[in-house]
């Protein structure tokens, strides 16, 4: 029988003019099948009724088309359903979940108008040629109206992500700059508690090289370290640039913070070589004051990273170059200060470096030679030996100046080569 005879096109105007006061019985079945079968969708109580109106939107329209023959080209997403995709992208509930929505919610429609037809028509050729006919109208008003739908969570994502990253980027240095900020909206914006210990982190990719993907590549990284040392939450990620940002580590009531291997630079490094990810770590701080502390120091540890350019550590942490944060204002005079402290120690080349290594642990270890030789892997012999040789680059005995020593070692240990004379040249 041809679906499109006048026939088929009255039995099909019959049975949906049935279920036309019936509207609001099939729209609360097709609802409790849906928040039954899609949990993501019943997740969120707020947004439950924008549900709801949803289906009764697209019954109440899919009613009328079948019952009075509407051009589907005439027919539009309901105003309900396109306001329901966009509160969806605004949660982050996946597009698939919506579609899938759909898929459910137009089988069980076309369910109602097979009982219906079921018990007014007559004729198996007849009963086929409108069921034929409701399931093709039916779907190419789903793909009609998905289509829409779909328009309009892309949109909305994109807008909404666009502007809660502008708000979260704004709320976060008015909470930097010390401004007057409600902590509990604060925390809502994003998505993290303020009201904890925190580790500021600094993150950048460390060598030239194609960046399209470099905040990609960090804000992985950053995940990884979030799970490396077990923090209680997702931590805040805010780039800064193509190739660099800002994070906070939660620790939740944790006051300490798992040092993390050198290897730990490693993390996000492209296929190929493009860079490595390296870190600036603040110390672990509480509340607001902590959250605006660490971050200071993570940027102080990040000034200390940069000086030592491509050839520094991969991990820099600022209980580890406090004093070398600290003292960081001018390259210039740091170098000149470290070659007035140190002298001909404070050469450019393999040989001074060692002396400047065995000395540094030698008076970590209370000037004691058979501790360095354990720590070292030497013979003790070897550690006296290589003391001797560093006090006469310095020309005066380990114990003058000591302090000023152990500081301009460190900075060696930290800034190598932007603190040394080249090599071969005159001190």
């Amino acid at each position: 029988m041809d679906r499109s005879s006048l026939s088929v096109s009255e039995s099909l105007s019959y049975v949906s003019g049935a279920l036309t006061p019936r509207v609001a019985e099939v729209t609360a079945d097709i609802y409790q099948l849906i928040v039954r079968e899609i949990p993501q969708l019943r997740d969120d109580k707020r947004v439950l009724t924008l549900l709801e109106a949803s289906v009764g939107e697209n019954v109440g329209t899919l009613v009328h088309v079948l019952q009075h023959g509407i051009d589907l080209q005439n027919v539009h997403a309901p105003a309900a359903a396109q306001e329901y995709a966009r509160r969806l992208a605004q949660r982050g509930i996946p597009i698939t979940a919506l579609l899938r929505a759909y898929r459910i919610g137009s089988a069980r429609f076309q369910q109602w108008c097979l009982q219906e037809l079921a018990r007014r028509a007559d004729g198996a050729a007849m009963v086929s040629a409108v069921a034929l006919r409701v399931s093709e109208l039916t779907a190419t008003y789903i793909d009609r109206v998905s289509e829409e739908v779909v328009s309009a969570y892309e949109r909305e994502k994109e807008n909404w992500l666009r502007n809660r990253s502008a708000t979260r980027a704004a709320r976060i240095r008015a909470l930097l700059m010390n401004e007057h900020v409600d902590i509990d909206a604060s925390e809502a914006i994003l998505g993290y508690r303020l009201r904890q210990h925190h580790v500021g982190v600094v993150c950048w990719v460390g060598e030239a090289g194609e960046s399209g993907d470099a905040l990609t590549r960090l804000e992985h990284a950053i995940a990884d370290v979030a799970d490396q040392t077990d923090c209680e939450g997702r931590p805040i990620f805010l780039p800064q640039d193509e190739s660099s940002a800002w994070a906070w580590l939660p620790l939740g009531s944790q006051d300490h913070f798992a040092r993390l291997p050198a290897s730990a630079g490693n993390a996000g490094r492209t296929v190929g070589g493009a860079g490595h990810v390296r870190f600036a770590f603040g110390a672990p701080a509480p509340e607001l004051p902590g959250f605006r502390r660490t971050h200071q120091q993570a940027l102080s540890a990040y000034a200390v990273a940069l000086a030592a350019g491509p050839a520094g550590k991969p991990v820099t942490s600022f209980a580890d170059v406090a004093p070398v944060a600290l003292m960081a204002g001018s390259i210039e005079l740091m170098r000149a200060w470290v070659v007035e402290t140190l002298a001909s120690l404070a050469g450019n080349d393999d040989h001074s470096a060692r002396l400047r290594d065995t000395l540094q642990v030698f008076l970590r270890e209370n000037s004691s030679y058979k501790a360095t030789a354990e720590r070292l892997t030497l013979h003790k012999n070897t550690v006296q030996y290589r003391v001797r040789k560093a006090e006469e680059s310095l020309g005066h005995p380990v114990g003058t100046h000591r302090l000023n020593i152990e500081l301009a070692l460190l900075v060696c240990e930290w800034l190598g080569a932007a603190v040394l004379p080249p090599a071969g040249l005159p001190q």
